[in-house]
């Protein structure tokens, strides 16, 4: 399933009002066809219905649409087997989303009203039936295959025309079910020569315009044959920064897990943060630092990237120069298997939520 374009039919729409300092707020219902209803359609029916939910009422022509100044979060609702639903760290998301707006000079985001739409978000779309059961099933594979709700809160600015900063942005919380992020036949990576971010740039801001690189880059990897494509960065074109949308970790022949240190360059991930809390209780050394990709090359034995998308999903080879480096014999690693087994488990309820991460709807 991965991605998809079958929007629930509840959204949330939220602007910014100059003139009194407040986010005027309203829910946008695009149909009231509960999902059991939209199952039974035909398959063109059902294209309808679906093509229908995009038709927001926004400004066509504006700053996001012309010069891509806006920015999103990825975050995810997951089913429980008791029944309950809850939103993986959506504070720590909403900080982001509000940094994000602020980075762009807009007004940002409160972050009490970010929790408050996504919970109501979820509530709303779940009487409808859109939100998944638990799946006994998924445990068969550490959830792997599992499916969750995937919300995408962005900012899409008010109509205009020019360079210029957004000053009354609207903020859209939509969201779709989804699986597994990566598909393909082999976790292959390669360095590309292309730039994500550089110095000064907006590479620490989850922005719509840093993933236009990230796309070009990914499909000219894909049309070659790998699945991921991996970023160095912009000055000295020799240390590792992170993939087309997700962070990177390399766990080193002496134990050490490292991944680059967070700049303005790199995307401070979420699932990077948890990642890294869950490593260090295991005792493992996890240091956040400059990562050569020589360093990778001569001592990495197992490598993995992180996200919002893709949770913790093994690296088979990186490709650099022409030459492939292959960890742990193409097999996915321990560490990061067992990593992804704390990570699943605690989003799925399969295992306790020690650390306070689950907010239940």
């Amino acid at each position: 399933m991965a991605f998809n374009l079958a929007m629930y039919p509840i959204s949330y729409v939220a602007q910014f009002n100059p003139a009194t300092g407040n986010w005027d707020e309203q829910w946008f219902q695009a149909d009231s066809i509960t999902f059991a209803e939209l199952s039974a359609m035909g398959e063109a029916e059902r294209a309808e219905v679906y093509a229908k939910r995009n038709r927001f009422p926004l400004p066509l022509v504006n700053y996001t649409s012309q010069y891509a100044l806006g920015c999103f979060e990825g975050m995810k609702a997951y089913p429980h087997k008791d029944g309950a639903l809850t939103i993986f760290r959506p504070d720590r998301n909403a900080k982001r989303f509000y940094k994000s707006m602020e980075g762009l000079y807009a007004p940002p985001f409160p972050e009490d009203l970010f929790l408050e739409a996504s919970v109501e978000f979820l509530k709303r779309n779940r009487e409808l039936g859109y939100i998944p059961e638990y799946d006994a099933s998924w445990e068969a594979d550490n959830f792997a295959g599992a499916s969750a709700v995937y919300l995408r809160p962005f900012m899409y600015s008010e109509g205009a025309i020019g360079i210029g900063s957004s000053k009354a942005p609207y903020v859209v919380l939509c969201g779709t079910t989804v699986s597994s992020y990566f598909k393909g036949a082999n976790s292959k990576a390669i360095i590309t020569e292309r730039i994500r971010a550089t110095p000064k740039g907006t590479g620490w801001i989850k922005c719509a315009s840093n993933y236009v690189i990230s796309s070009l880059a990914k499909k000219e990897a894909e049309d070659a044959g790998f699945m991921e494509v991996i970023f160095l960065d912009a000055t000295d074109r020799k240390y590792v920064e992170e993939g087309s949308s997700c962070n990177i970790f390399f766990k080193l022949k002496n134990g050490e897990l490292v991944t680059p240190a967070l700049g303005d360059t790199i995307l401070p991930g979420i699932t990077r943060a948890s990642v890294i809390e869950i490593a260090r209780s295991f005792g493992i050394i996890v240091s956040e630092r400059k990562v050569p990709i020589q360093e990778v090359a001569k001592k990495c034995v197992e490598c993995f990237v992180t996200g919002t998308a893709a949770g913790v999903t093994p690296i088979e080879s990186i490709t650099y120069e022409g030459k492939e480096y292959v960890f742990n014999d193409r097999a996915p690693g321990e560490l990061g298997a067992r990593i992804q087994s704390v990570l699943k488990g605690t989003q799925y309820g399969a295992a306790e939520d020690t650390r306070g991460w689950n907010l239940r709807v």
